[in-house]
């Protein structure tokens, strides 16, 4: 099953993706890990990301494309994956088709986690982040047991510097006028489905859930 996450920023799509991931057996696919991992083998497009990601540069989509590319077609990849983070644009979800299809795969589900603005302001400025193991807490939804410190491995916790409220707000402003119009052209291809991402994280799961099985509406 090859899955697409969607959602804003706090929408919840990592959170939900750990879960589903587990669930179904594939691969969680980000665009920042595929990175990670390219730059670490040293491949020649992880060279050129690390070129660009070095002087704070965005990485041009066709070395975006590139790497996505290369880490759909590893072995882990063989039975789905599920993607977050790619494609942000009109023209990076053009691509993608196109190496689906090179591949001789598509998306099979494209879920749209939908979250108001007012709540999303409150979710990401309440973030905490293990610097250690990268684990997510909130100071209100979710609170580690332990005030400043992490469950898994007891690591110490900070909040993003552009957790803050004008620059999550700028954050928002720029996922609307860049990556919303990818709602359209998912629709338009009758892929996409949406769930209400401020229930519950287990009512969230299941709602994702029932629906990758063709049991949701």
């Amino acid at each position: 099953m090859n899955i697409l996450f969607m959602g804003p920023p706090g929408a919840g799509k990592g959170t939900q993706a750990e879960r589903i991931v587990a669930e179904f057996g594939i691969p969680h696919i980000s665009t920042g890990d595929a990175f990670r991992l390219a730059m670490r083998e040293g491949t020649p497009l992880g060279q050129k990301a690390k070129e660009y990601v070095d002087q704070g540069l965005l990485v041009p989509d066709d070395v975006t494309n590139g790497i996505v590319r290369e880490r759909l077609q590893q072995d882990d990849c063989s039975q789905g994956f599920l993607l977050d983070g790619f494609p942000r644009t009109l023209s990076q979800a053009e691509a993608l088709d196109q190496m689906l299809s090179a591949m001789g795969r598509k998306l099979d589900h494209v879920i749209n986690l939908k979250v108001d603005r007012s709540l999303l302001l409150a979710r990401l400025t309440g973030r905490r982040i293990c610097k250690s193991c990268g684990a997510t807490y909130h100071v209100l939804f979710n609170p580690p047991k332990q005030e400043g410190a992490c469950d898994k491995c007891d690591g110490e916790l900070y909040q993003r510097s552009d957790d803050t409220e004008e620059k999550v707000g700028t954050r928002l402003d720029e996922y609307i006028s860049k990556t919303a119009p990818l709602l359209s052209y998912y629709a338009d291809k009758a892929l996409l489905r949406e769930v209400d991402g401020e229930k519950e994280i287990d009512t969230v799961t299941a709602d994702v859930s029932n629906l990758l099985r063709g049991r949701g509406e």
